[in-house]
């Protein structure tokens, strides 16, 4: 052994196993991280460019020929979308922010108290602030050498779940050390968030009366997913299932739509839109609608589920139109989100 080489080696056990005080404290720490899908950071025209150009160019989302898509992308969809989009961002933004990030903080900060200090919790985000890149990196500097990684999405999909796989491989190929990872990719049937789901919709019965039918209504994707494998639309499917069947709801209470298609191509059936249309005219005149799929209000449910589809259904004739909140930060919700990662801890 070198001389050079034997007083590089001293130092790293120096590090390593006979670390300071404080070394040791963060090196005991594991660290978890929460994820969700982004937000642009401001609601602009430009802030809307780029986010979605960075959402919109990612294969998983969109499996299309990248040169074709490429040329969609930025010679139509980035020229005409970002305008639309900052307006309905517009009527959603609060002071504190986008809805998205602000309950997604929120969460982040719950669940940190819940498991205590011996455990670091950060929030990041697959598309937009704060990356995943820079949160791992923030990791990496504590020294952290165990992280759990939980993406909020309860049902799995490739556009989503596995895409937080895919930026998070990308940014350890960088690392010279790669941590210790568990990476939940899912958690449709953990009981304590099928019975946090039924007590919403059983609280919205407690408040406004049984509605003559519930739509669950999920973030659709291209049917072409489903048919190369991907099991998102059953795992909503179950979902529905096991909340009917958890409030003790005949089938025919509850149907299983899907909403936020893009594009001209089919998605997953029956669309949100198109049922909310028809149900008047078959005499259900009083909805209630959530979005189990998403575990935080965002552009999707205030904006599309909570004003525009509601105008659908009343212009179509119906009565009555409630939406039930995602479970955002609710008491039961953390709990629930605290026992998928005790799983893993």
């Amino acid at each position: 052994m070198s001389q050079q080489y034997r007083a590089v080696n001293d130092r790293v056990e120096e590090r390593f196993h006979n670390p300071s005080d404080e070394t040791r404290r963060t090196q005991q720490k594991t660290g978890v991280l929460l994820t969700n899908l982004g937000t642009p950071d401001a609601p602009t025209a430009p802030a809307l460019r780029h986010y979605l150009a960075e959402f919109l160019s990612d294969p998983r989302v969109i499996e299309v020929p990248r040169l074709l898509w490429k040329i969609i992308l930025h010679g139509i969809i980035l020229r005409v979308r970002p305008k639309k989009s900052a307006e309905a961002y517009a009527s959603v933004w609060s002071d504190e922010g986008s809805p998205l990030l602000v309950i997604s903080q929120r969460q982040r900060d719950a669940v940190q108290k819940a498991l205590g200090d011996e455990v670091t919790v950060k929030l990041a985000m697959r598309y937009g602030n704060p990356s995943i890149p820079k949160v791992m990196r923030e990791f990496q500097e504590l020294g952290i050498r165990r992280i759990v990684v939980l993406p909020l999405y309860p049902q799995y999909a490739a556009p989503t779940t596995a895409s937080t796989f895919d930026a998070l491989a990308d940014e350890l190929k960088t690392w010279r050390w790669v941590p210790s990872i568990s990476f939940i990719s899912g958690y449709v049937d953990n009981p304590l968030y099928i019975s946090a789901l039924a007590q919403s919709v059983q609280d919205h019965i407690n408040e406004h009366g049984m509605p003559e039918k519930f739509l669950f209504s999920y973030h659709g994707t291209p049917k072409r997913y489903l048919d190369n494998g991907d099991p998102y639309h059953c795992l909503c499917h179950k979902t529905t299932r096991l909340v009917r069947e958890k409030l003790g709801l005949e089938e025919s209470q509850c149907m299983t739509t899907f909403q936020s298609r893009f594009g001209r191509e089919e998605w997953l059936k029956p669309y949100t839109d198109d049922t909310l249309k028809q149900l008047p005219k078959d005499g259900i005149k009083h909805i209630a609608i959530l979005s189990p799929a998403f575990s935080a209000d965002c552009l999707e449910t205030l904006e599309e589920l909570e004003e525009e589809n509601r105008e659908y259904f009343m212009e179509a004739g119906g009565e009555t139109y409630h939406y039930i909140p995602a479970l955002n930060d609710r008491e039961d919700h953390i709990s629930a989100i605290v026992d998928v990662l005790h799983r893993e801890l």
